[in-house]
C-alpha cells in the first residue's frame, strides 16, 4: 500500500520548550466524523485550508492514510454537522537534523499537552532527537488526537466517587 504514514509521538519538555525560539504556529481545529477500532474519519481545518483524512489502525509506528483537500467552507459545515468530537491546538514546524518535526501544542480541555511527532520514510529510520523532546508515547493510545477529542488530558486525574 502506498498511502502508508510512518510517525513517532514523543511529549515535549515544557520548560526547554518554552525557550526554544521557534516559528509562528497555525491553528488547527478538528473534528472526528467516525472513530472505531480500525480506522478514523477526520475533518481538519488548518489556518484557510481544509481536509478530510482517513486513517487506517495502526500497525507499530505505521498506518494507511489518506488526506484529501476540501474547501474550508465545506469542513466547516462537516464538523458542524457531524463531528461526534473534536480538538483544538497550535501547531509548529521545527527543523532539526534533516527533519521537521510538528509541534502541537493543544487549547480547550488537552490544555497543557504539548506533543510532537516526526515523520519517518521507513520504521527503522535513524533520527536525532532535540533536548526538548522527551518520554516518547508512540503507541500509547491515550495520546491518539481522535482518543484526546474523546477522552481530554482534563479527564485523566479526575477521581470517580
Amino acid at each position: 500500500m502506498k498511502n502508508l504514514e510512518t510517525e513517532r509521538k514523543f511529549l515535549i519538555e515544557k520548560e526547554k520548550w518554552e525557550k526554544l525560539s521557534k516559528p509562528p504556529g497555525k491553528k488547527y481545529y478538528q473534528g472526528y466524523l467516525s472513530i472505531d477500532d480500525y480506522k478514523t474519519v477526520r475533518v481538519r481545518i488548518a489556518g484557510n485550508h481544509g481536509f478530510i483524512t482517513i486513517k487506517g489502525r495502526a500497525q507499530t509506528f505505521t498506518h494507511p492514510e489518506f488526506e484529501y483537500a476540501i474547501p474550508v467552507e465545506e469542513a466547516r459545515e462537516l464538523l458542524h454537522s457531524f463531528a461526534i468530537s473534536t480538538i483544538e491546538k497550535t501547531r509548529y514546524r521545527i527543523p532539526f537534523s534533516g527533519f521537521i518535526w510538528e509541534v502541537d501544542v493543544f487549547d480547550g480541555e488537552n490544555n497543557g499537552l504539548i506533543m510532537a511527532e516526526i515523520e519517518l520514510r521507513d520504521p527503522d529510520e535513524k533520527f536525532e532527537i532535540p533536548e526538548w523532546v522527551g518520554k516518547e508515547v508512540t503507541g500509547d493510545e491515550r495520546y491518539y488526537n481522535a482518543n484526546l477529542s474523546r477522552n481530554p488530558i482534563a479527564n485523566w486525574h479526575k477521581k470517580t466517587r
